[in-house]
């Protein structure tokens, strides 16, 4: 009841606000944008794309924003009445998604309604839409930033999260302080020094309104209130640059980690270097039954107060990313290295036009874990972890290299190699252990001012799970508006199955139009560590996007 009181009381003050700055005679903006994806479903007991009780199903979204000199305020509408295969369950429906009105001057901002937050990495707080994904965990409530005094920067927050068409009980409240030493010295900042640290809280109050049972005469006694705890310091000196950031949160049993009493905690530690022509970066994360949700026993993508970055290269072609890492909550230790280099031109490796050639090297493995004896973990800490001590099993690894080169003006080719190693018990449930060897080869070829051809050749290489895999695309765009596509991903392995596609685009100005045919494999669908699993479909699509 507080929640839709909040949001009929904002909905009744919007207009109010905008009208006081027409009133004002202030310069008032309006921008948004609309989307919409449909699919004509078709059924393919071959794939596994099952038959639909409706003859169209469609995402679709609207959002418009309103901008002044000193009040914003938005709304977007979402309608997901027959939503596209892999989004029917929670997020059937359609409505009001977000609505917010904000108030700001040169040192002070109120923000009420629905807004996106992150503090820091996101290790305690990170809300945010990615629609693929099907994320919108937004917090409806009230938000303030501040910036008092030279370099500093404050803000506070509280609200309840977004569930789908819902919102969690929970109330989440939080605050963030950020100190920049350069603003306040110019010797710093003529020598290329920038200097910050900072600070988070989160609190989480949530009261349990059904008791659950651990066996038939015990149930669970939960804290209403779990607060967390960030700490970062970041360094610029030149051409290097040092992030380190530590988090901690307090006792918080859920489904994720088996309704155990242990805190949580993540160290990170990020270096990297970068001059004209070479970049490298270094990470390290570890991590330990950080899942954070505004409601203990929700599972999947929904509900999560914070954000675990995957320190894993998010690939777009097509079978490097066949096998995508989801970040896992319960605790792990990531690492990653990237090196770039770029050879000049008129040398040896660089030839004519230059070689850029780029290796990147990520692993992640458990964390130690010495489980109590009793063999019971409801209602105990669950374990003890040495820091700096493997558990057993990697979870993630990933060695690629990818070399870009123009062989003449009108040609450029894109190489790329990649061994990967993954844990498909742990990120999917059952498979074991996927090693595979992908070859990517991708070239464009400018036919003349109006006409590019691109085209792909990939191959994936594995003895395990459904074995190998071949993929092929040709592209060709004729400026300035229409580009036409065709693909087949084909498994040479055990299926003997191709998935095929064609898709026509047109670009017109601000509009975006997108119709084709084909077959979409059933896999999972990833980014940042954030995966969710989309079913297998065939049919004709439309897309649409305008922004105005």
């Amino acid at each position: 009841m507080a929640k839709l009181s909040f949001l009929t009381a904002l909905l009744l003050s919007t207009p109010l606000l905008l009208h006081a700055q027409v009133e004002g005679e202030q310069k008032v903006t309006v921008t948004g944008s609309v989307q919409s994806d449909v699919l004509f479903p078709q059924e393919d007991t071959k794939i596994g794309a099952q038959e639909q009780d409706e003859w169209a199903l469609t995402n679709s979204y609207a959002d418009v924003h309103v901008l002044s000199k000193n009040v914003d305020a938005g709304a977007r509408v979402e309608f997901l009445r027959f939503p596209l295969p892999g989004f029917e369950n929670d997020f059937k429906g359609w409505g009001l998604a977000n609505i917010y009105a904000k108030m700001h001057t040169e040192k002070l901002e109120v923000t009420v309604g629905n807004f996106y937050e992150q503090f820091g990495s996101g290790f305690i707080l990170r809300t945010y839409e990615e629609r693929s994904l099907g994320v919108d965990n937004s917090l409806l409530g009230a938000r303030v930033m501040a910036k008092p005094v030279k370099g500093v920067t404050v803000k506070a927050l509280s609200g309840w999260q977004r569930h789908y068409w819902s919102y969690n009980n929970a109330l989440v409240s939080g605050a963030d302080v950020e100190l920049n030493f350069d603003q306040w010295s110019k010797t710093m900042q003529d020598n290329g020094t920038y200097a910050s640290i900072g600070a988070s809280f989160v609190n989480k109050h949530e009261k349990e309104d059904v008791p659950i049972l651990y066996d038939a005469t015990h149930q669970y006694k939960f804290p209403e209130n779990v607060n967390a705890f960030d700490l970062r310091a970041r360094l610029q000196k030149g051409n290097v640059s040092l992030l380190a950031e530590y988090a901690q949160k307090t006792q918080d049993p859920s489904s994720d980690n088996h309704f155990i009493y242990r805190k949580g905690y993540v160290a990170m530690l990020s270096a990297s270097y970068s001059k004209r022509g070479m970049s490298l970066l270094l990470q390290a994360k570890r991590s330990d039954n950080m899942a954070f949700r505004s409601k203990r026993t929700q599972i999947g993508t929904s509900s999560f107060i914070n954000h675990m970055p995957a320190f894993t290269l998010d690939h777009t072609y097509a079978l490097a990313a066949l096998y995508p890492y989801a970040t896992q909550p319960e605790g792990e230790w990531a690492y990653q290295a990237e090196l770039g280099y770029n050879f000049k031109r008129n040398t040896l490796l660089g030839g004519k036009y230059g070689t850029n050639v780029r290796l990147n090297f990520s692993h992640v493995h458990a964390v130690d874990r010495n489980y109590y004896p009793d063999g019971s973990p409801h209602a105990t800490d669950g374990y003890g972890s040495a820091f700096w001590k493997w558990g057993d099993g990697t979870y993630y690894q990933d060695l690629n290299i990818q070399v870009d080169k123009r062989i003449n003006r009108d040609f450029k080719l894109n190489l790329m190699y990649m061994n990967q190693f993954y844990n498909q018990t742990v990120v999917q449930g059952e498979g074991g252990m996927i090693h595979s060897n992908i070859f990517v080869a991708d070239g464009k070829y400018k036919i003349n001012k109006k006409l590019t051809l691109r085209g792909e050749l990939q191959y994936l290489a594995t003895d395990d799970d459904e074995g190998d895999w071949a993929f092929a695309l040709l592209e060709l765009s004729v400026l300035p508006h229409l580009m036409f596509t065709v693909s087949d991903m084909y498994n040479c392995g055990e299926t003997d199955l191709h998935y095929y596609q064609g898709l026509v685009t047109c670009n017109m100005g601000s509009h975006r139009i997108q119709a084709g045919y084909g077959r979409t494999r059933a896999g999972f669908n990833c980014s940042g560590g954030v995966c969710r699993y989309v079913p297998a479909s065939k049919g004709f699509t439309l897309s649409y996007n305008y922004n105005f």
